[in-house]
């Protein structure tokens, strides 16, 4: 049984289980239009805490921001074949303007590589004018039949990233470096185990010569594509006349990159920590990092007042986020809602406790109850933050571990796939009938390739000689 009313047990039907988390917690509402979400304040303020970091880390590695147009003409889209082969079934189209029909359709952009490209053009002349590191926060739209909120929706919140470069080598670190970025940022902020690795040939962004991949592994063993970045080589410079002279006075096309994340990072965060209560948020995300509870009323009571106004100051000072919830609830009901809304730590303040001059610190992942001084030392709390982001972390990460099977046949391997949920690690010849084979037999999808492992023995399929190490599993 559920541990909250209105919310399914996450053992008992995994899916209900997080539409009713994300409703409870007042993440998102629906709207009319089917398939688009509203993002309410608070499921907006998550997003806005990985805005803020991930922002900062970009503009560190000298990234800048910019403003693409949402509307891509029809005309341009095609310019790369490949590329608009492999977003054809998702796109949205304008055909009309006001009572106007249009002569050219106009696509709602589903990324911005063609725009990107197209500005390229006018701005790259020179090897002086490389390296370019433009990112943009924005929305786009992929007409998506299946949705669902966070993870999969008609109109999505992101940040896309495009990058030109002088050498294939600088292209090449850089979509190396922003993954890296990604990992760092999942596994520190998000307290997310994740997997990187390269995509298959056929799992990789259209039109990129190569893709890299985030793979993160929910509660229920489905895996997660929670960022990837991209190579495009020289082939859309090529494809949009993007040229430069080089340091020989020659003319050459620059290397591209491209790289995302999503608000999709939000859904990963529900189905990794949360539990039967409702959210579980890592301190270092959580927009609200403490809620302080009063047990009675604030106004009636100068003791517990002076106690949350002391305590108040302190977190003010060192820029910790709380909120103090003096409404006319049961301290009961104001417990629930807490541990639904996953703030991490809860500060109980009454008069059983203040009588022995102590607080209560309630830590929202195991909900274990510490007691602290009514004087409230700051350092205790922040070393608490530490703990709670490490602990939520470890959990993950061995769950995570316990869900990875190995298969050394494909008997094997239809077996694990049959009974076990998580992802399978095997050995693959790198055909892509193989890949196909796996997928119609068992619905598993190749996650990602595990580079720099070494590879001994036949392929899991079709016993011929193996070339890579490989991950397989269900995706959302």
């Amino acid at each position: 049984m559920s541990k909250v009313k209105e919310i399914t047990g996450r053992d008992i039907d995994f899916g209900k289980w997080y539409t009713d988390i994300i409703k409870k917690a007042d993440l998102i509402d629906y709207s009319s239009m089917k398939g688009s979400m509203i993002i309410r304040p608070y499921g907006y303020a998550i997003w806005e805490e990985m805005v803020k970091i991930l922002d900062a880390k970009f503009k560190e590695t000298n990234h800048e921001n910019i403003q693409m147009p949402m509307f891509i003409p029809e005309s341009l889209l095609n310019i790369e074949k490949n590329h608009v082969a492999g977003f054809a079934p998702e796109v949205a189209w304008v055909t009309s303007g006001g009572n106007e029909q249009l002569n050219e359709r106009i696509c709602v952009r589903p990324t911005s590589e063609v725009l990107f490209c197209e500005h390229y053009k006018k701005i790259i002349k020179s090897y002086r004018d490389l390296p370019k590191l433009y990112n943009q926060w924005c929305t786009i739209v992929r007409w998506e039949k299946t949705t669902r909120p966070f993870l999969r929706s008609r109109e999505i919140l992101w940040q896309e990233g495009h990058t030109m470069h002088e050498t294939e080598k600088e292209a090449k670190e850089e979509t190396i470096r922003m993954l890296k970025i990604y990992e760092e940022f999942q596994k520190k902020y998000l307290a997310m185990p994740v997997i990187t690795g390269r995509k298959t040939e056929k799992e990789k962004f259209a039109g990129a010569n190569a893709s890299y991949t985030i793979e993160a592994m929910m509660y229920d063993g489905v895996a997660l594509q929670n960022g990837t970045s991209h190579y495009f080589g020289s082939d859309f410079a090529k494809a949009f006349g993007i040229e430069f002279l080089n340091r020989d006075n020659v003319l050459q096309a620059p290397y591209q990159t491209s790289w995302g994340v999503t608000t999709r990072m939000i859904g990963g965060l529900i189905m990794t920590h949360g539990d039967d209560s409702g959210l579980v948020l890592p301190p270092k995300i959580a927009p609200i990092k403490v809620i302080i509870i009063p047990i009675g009323k604030i106004e009636e009571n100068d003791k517990i007042k002076n106690v949350i106004d002391k305590i108040s100051e302190k977190l003010k000072k060192e820029n910790i986020t709380y909120k103090i919830d003096n409404s006319e609830k049961s301290p009961g009901f104001k417990f629930a809602e807490a541990e639904i809304k996953g703030y991490p730590v809860r500060i109980e303040v009454g008069m059983r406790d203040l009588e022995n001059d102590e607080i209560t610190i309630v830590r929202r992942d195991t909900l274990e109850k510490i007691k602290f001084s009514k004087d409230f030392e700051i350092d205790k709390l922040k070393q608490l933050f530490d703990n709670i982001q490490n602990d939520m972390y470890q959990k993950a990460l061995k769950r995570r571990d316990s869900m990875i099977h190995i298969a050394n046949n494909y008997e094997e391997f239809k077996d694990i796939a049959s009974n076990k949920p998580g992802f399978i690690k095997t050995n693959w010849c790198g055909n892509v009938l193989c890949e196909d084979k796996i997928k119609d037999d068992t619905t598993f999808k190749s996650r990602c390739i595990i580079e720099n492992e070494k590879v001994n023995g036949p392929c899991v399929v079709c016993g011929q000689e193996a070339k890579y190490k490989i991950y397989w599993g269900k995706q959302y």
